[in-house]
């Protein structure tokens, strides 16, 4: 009997279609004998659709189409089972039981724990991190306060709140020009380099500020690396044990690599409903639209420096299932700086995967397994007791309960 695979994507996110694209691939290399694919897709409104024709890229560049034809629907525990259950009509019917979901998205309100929170609250085994990794890997600024902890090598960096630099610029401002420019100023919950900015000056600055604050609430500011390499690691595994794929060098034209140049590229058009979706007839790599050099040129010192604090990091956030993290290295000063975790990848990193002659079936199959088995450990901890400590107690009109609470 086949596993039923609930594959989520989409979402109230930034990078909607960065998770749309994800997906896709990773449906299309599911090991289709071993599980049966339910595709599970939010829109921006969250609202949530399934159906067969949601593994067709074409789909996404009508999304009225989507509303028409595919069936909304609902996730929820009944009786042990997690069953998605038509919302409009049909007398609410059941569409599928659902064995173990995997989400595949990117971004605020999907990737930052908020989705694995429900996941958790109703009890579906799913892959992937968990609430607390998955809130830590989305904020920059947990991320780093973090690796503090754990004295990791980090490049210097100052955050703050909007608010603080609404109320008080100046002093906020202050703050900020205690590093060193340039610098690089980021929405701390966003990712796919959303909102990023550079400053050398002072005007710069401001201006970078007022653009991050349109995505996030929370602003983090860190000195730029100089005479910079840019690298990659994936890790795969969870707390207990962790695989490291191969190191890549992400080149760029860019001081940074930018949302365009890792998705847009030429293998998009522009959908009906106004953004990019990938091309049917010149389909989207995804994370592979960036130019990249595999295995990354570094000296043995380096590179196990970068695997080495990988598997700190990744630990340290107790992430699970595949994530990418991120490396900046001084190549005149040889000195590595851990940048941030992509708690699940664009593309779920496969391509890092397959020069260690792991294919992406296998790596999705890797994921599962490790989904299971994280739901397993979860299920095996003491989470409720069996005494009701409301029992012995009543309401006594106005005047409250009768008995006291120690």
């Amino acid at each position: 009997m086949k596993i039923k695979l609930g594959v989520i994507f989409g979402g109230e996110t930034v990078e909607h279609e960065v998770s749309i694209i994800s997906a896709i691939q990773a449906m299309n290399k599911i090991d289709q004998e071993k599980y049966e694919i339910i595709p599970i897709y939010m829109t921006k409104n969250r609202e949530w659709y399934t159906g067969e024709m949601l593994r067709d890229v074409e789909s996404y560049q009508d999304l009225s189409l989507i509303e028409k034809y595919a069936k909304n629907v609902v996730l929820y525990c009944e009786k042990g089972k997690y069953i998605l259950k038509q919302k409009k009509g049909m007398l609410n019917k059941v569409v599928t039981d659902i064995d173990i979901i995997f989400p595949i998205v990117h971004g605020t309100n999907v990737e930052d724990g908020a989705l694995q929170g429900y996941f958790q609250t109703i009890g579906i085994p799913y892959v992937g991190p968990n609430v607390y990794a998955a809130a830590t890997g989305q904020d920059k600024v947990y991320m780093k306060r973090i690796f503090e902890g754990e004295e990791l090598p980090m490049t210097k960096f100052v955050w703050f709140y909007d608010i603080d630099y609404k109320n008080s610029q100046e002093e906020t401002l202050k703050r900020v020009k205690k590093l060193k420019y340039p610098v690089i100023i980021k929405p701390a919950t966003t990712g796919s380099s959303v909102g990023i900015g550079i400053a050398a000056t002072d005007e710069e600055l401001i201006k970078a500020i007022d653009e991050a604050i349109n995505y996030d609430s929370k602003i983090l500011v860190e000195e730029m690396v100089q005479n910079l390499k840019e690298v990659n690691i994936s890790v795969l595994g969870n707390y207990e044990h962790q695989k490291l794929s191969e190191i890549e060098e992400v080149i760029s034209a860019e001081k940074f690599l930018t949302f365009e140049e890792k998705y847009i590229g030429s293998g998009k058009i522009k959908g009906k409903q106004g953004f990019k979706v990938p091309n049917p007839n010149k389909a989207s790599k995804g994370m592979l639209s960036a130019t990249r050099k595999i295995p990354a040129e570094l000296t043995d010192k380096e590179r196990e420096e970068i695997e080495s604090i990988a598997i700190k990091a990744f630990r340290a956030l107790g992430s699970s299932g595949v994530c990418r993290i991120d490396f900046l290295v001084d190549e005149k000063a040889k000195k590595v700086y851990i940048n941030e975790i992509n708690s699940i990848p664009g593309s779920l990193a496969f391509y890092l995967w397959e020069p260690k002659n792991k294919k992406y079936t296998e790596l999705l199959d890797d994921m599962i397994n490790i989904g299971i088995k994280d739901y397993k450990k979860r299920s095996s901890k003491t989470h409720s007791f069996d005494s009701n400590i409301l029992a012995g107690f009543a309401m006594n009109g106005s005047k409250g309960m009768k008995g006291k609470l120690k």
